[in-house]
């Protein structure tokens, strides 16, 4: 018996392309906030500069004035001063007028800039975010096998008006983040890519004695002496009193020295211990997350025709249900073992927008149960936020609940509160199952059937609803439910979920007497 004895879920789909403080890049949703927080800081910084520009005015005029004047004056000093208007306006300017000046001068304009921009501050993202934000991107690096450059350029799978380019600082700051993981695959194509950008002349504050540093240590640690030591050495064309370099450089020939006479040919067993090392930084030691970023990018198991040929789609009454006689619901059989149905057009526009209103505000990091202690956490493979709806707080969410037992035909008494999830840079959701298991096994230990994510995949249109049982009606939990979130690489996307509980559906959906039934 599943111990959580969740029977069914059903997934409303938000999803449109494109506030709790602190996990700012696990949520589109309330990173919007921060645009708008920016354009504010934006306005507030043209404010101080044009009260530096009038400042800035006033005291060149004031230049302009005296410079015409004292040409003039010191060409017959006596003569000038023999005026006593002049004698007078020259001790009020000295006396006075140039006081005003050094005041003005002196005058502090960014006062308003420096007050807003202190309180708007600890509202900003920090370490963690761009640390998460940096992540994200070698995670859809990863998955979708982008290369650095397709990246850089911002040329990516997908048509999106905003497309934006990576400085070298950029590709800097994401191999950085990668060695500090101790992620040298990583390290090494993006401090390459910042190699590249300044080969072909980009103007950037980075040097390129630290970039070359980076670049051939992360070689090194990948076991491939040659080129560490190839990188070495146009680091100290560049910088030839590099003290570190050197000493490498010394000993990366040595090593290369060694390696060739002590092993001419590696044996099999030293050979796939380099390809493991080599492979690290892309997962490719866990078989199921390999899996799982293949069907991300619309790869793996398929259907056989066969099989698609008992697939139909139809206008589903449910069994006559008084709301669904005049109009029917849009019913796609989805996958057929386990069996998925996918309703189109369950949820208006005008209904999402509600639902997403209602939740932003409450939106707080997603959470996993951890099996060692049994207790709620956050993990890096859950990157999303989400909030928890009730049917008494707006007539919205109630309706929903009420569509969503008429369309199931299950009670959602004993249901939980509608979740709304929003995904953030690179929002994933790794393989997971869920129902609760008496033994909770690790991520990436059971396989399940990951080809439920290719049927996943597809949930891109708005109002779509996906409904399946993950528990079979004797009360075991069906393990070929186990599926994930792929990582968002463009867009911005919103779910919400239904877990209807297994207790309360008694007449509903009776028990069956086998394991399978």
């Amino acid at each position: 018996m599943g111990v959580r004895s969740v029977c069914c879920i059903l997934l409303i789909s938000l999803i449109k392309s494109s506030s709790a403080h602190g996990d700012f890049f696990t949520s589109i949703g309330h990173m919007t906030d921060l645009l708008f927080t920016e354009k504010d800081l934006v306005t507030s910084l043209k404010d101080y500069i044009r009260a530096e520009e009038s400042k800035l005015e006033q005291v060149k005029q004031w230049a302009k004035k005296l410079d015409a004047l004292t040409a003039t004056a010191t060409q017959d000093p006596e003569g000038f001063l023999g005026h006593p208007v002049n004698a007078f306006k020259l001790m009020k300017r000295l006396n006075t007028e140039w006081g005003e000046v050094e005041d003005l001068v002196l005058k502090d304009m960014s006062d308003g800039f420096i007050s807003n921009l202190t309180i708007q501050r600890q509202y900003f993202p920090n370490d963690e975010d761009q640390t998460g934000a940096a992540k994200a991107l070698l995670r859809l690096q990863d998955t979708y096998q982008l290369d650095t450059q397709t990246i850089s350029s911002g040329d990516l799978p997908g048509d999106s008006p905003f497309k934006s380019t990576l400085t070298v600082e950029d590709c800097f700051e994401l191999g950085k983040v990668a060695y500090s993981e101790a992620d040298y695959y990583h390290t090494e194509l993006w401090m390459a890519q910042a190699l590249k950008q300044l080969d072909e002349g980009e103007e950037t504050s980075v040097d390129i004695v630290t970039v070359l540093d980076y670049l051939s240590y992360s070689v090194y640690q990948q076991g491939e002496l040659e080129r560490a030591l190839e990188q070495t050495k146009r680091l100290l064309s560049v910088d030839p009193e590099h003290q570190r370099a050197l000493g490498n450089l010394k000993y990366f020939d040595y090593q290369l020295a060694k390696q060739k006479k002590d092993e001419k040919e590696p044996s099999a067993k030293e050979e796939s211990k380099k390809e493991q090392e080599r492979t690290v930084g892309k997962g490719e030691y866990f078989p199921e997350k390999r899996k799982y970023e293949q069907l991300c990018r619309g790869q793996g198991v398929r259907m056989t025709p066969r099989r698609q040929s008992r697939l139909f789609c139809r206008y589903y009454d449910n069994n006559r249900h008084p709301i669904y006689m005049i109009g029917p619901v849009k019913q796609e059989d989805e996958w057929d073992r386990p069996r998925i149905i996918r309703y189109h057009d369950i949820i208006t526009e005008k209904e999402m927008e509600k639902v997403k209103e209602l939740a932003k505000p409450r939106l707080r990091r997603a959470t996993v149960h951890d099996p060692q202690t049994g207790k709620l956490t956050t993990a890096q493979y859950r990157v999303s936020k989400s909030a928890w709806l009730a049917a008494y707080e707006h007539p919205v969410v109630d309706r929903i609940n009420q569509r969503i037992e008429d369309i199931t035909g299950l009670d959602v008494k004993t249901a939980e509160e509608l979740q709304v999830a929003n995904y953030g840079v690179g929002g994933q959701y790794e393989p997971h199952f869920d129902f609760g298991r008496k033994d909770e096994p690790d991520a990436f230990k059971e396989l399940g059937l990951a080809f439920l994510l290719s049927s996943l995949l597809g949930i891109t249109f708005p109002g779509t609803a996906v409904f399946w049982y993950n528990l079979f009606s004797s009360g075991e939990g069906d393990y070929s439910t186990r599926h994930a979130a792929c990582p968002v690489l463009l867009g911005n996307k919103w779910v919400s979920n239904k877990w209807i509980h297994e207790r309360g559906q008694e007449f509903r959906r009776p028990c069956g007497l086998k394991e399978t039934d």
